[in-house]
């Protein structure tokens, strides 16, 4: 798959080439909106949305070679949004569901894992918490999560230390 070629016959309005850039990456997008939503259902929802935001705005890529990037920080960018308005409108059916769906709808860790995980980041706040889940569970590196989150690589370097430094001092562990 040629990602220069099939951009530019997006941008022409192509929407089988937009669709074959999608897909060859859905696995990807479907694991970043997870981890900003916690649920699959929300995590779609995102994903849609994102497909709509890339599919209007195509025409603004700069850089054709940059087209995975820029739709990332357009999927994150909509998963924020989604959490915001949530934030604004919390539906009683919400509670019950987040007990069980957010545990075992995340197929890349196992169940046990996923409860001690989401316990100790509750501990953390909201952008330590984004900054250890990009590096930690999706191996990206600091130029990248600062590109994602619109801030400068020492913030997310000193995010990503200031978390595991709390982590530490709340959960024990050495220096190492």
């Amino acid at each position: 798959m040629n990602v220069i070629r099939l951009v530019k016959r997006a941008k022409k309005g192509n929407k089988d080439a937009l669709l074959e850039l999608i897909m060859a990456e859905k696995a990807e997008y479907y694991r970043l909106a997870f981890t900003y939503m916690g649920n699959s259902h929300d995590a779609m929802d995102a994903l849609e949305d994102m497909i709509v935001k890339v599919y209007e705005k195509i025409d603004q890529l700069k850089k054709d070679d940059a087209f995975y990037s820029w739709s990332k920080t357009i999927l994150v960018n909509s998963c924020k949004e989604l959490l915001r308005k949530q934030k604004r409108l919390v539906l009683i059916d919400n509670w019950q569901v987040i007990g069980n769906e957010s545990v075992s709808s995340q197929p890349f860790i196992k169940n046990e894992q996923q409860i001690d995980i989401q316990e100790m980041l509750l501990h953390l706040n909201e952008h330590q918490k984004e900054a250890i889940q990009l590096k930690y569970f999706h191996d990206y590196d600091y130029k990248t999560i600062a590109m994602l989150t619109n801030t400068s690589v020492g913030t997310v370097k000193s995010r990503v230390f200031q978390g595991l430094r709390r982590l530490r001092d709340y959960y024990g562990g050495d220096e190492g």
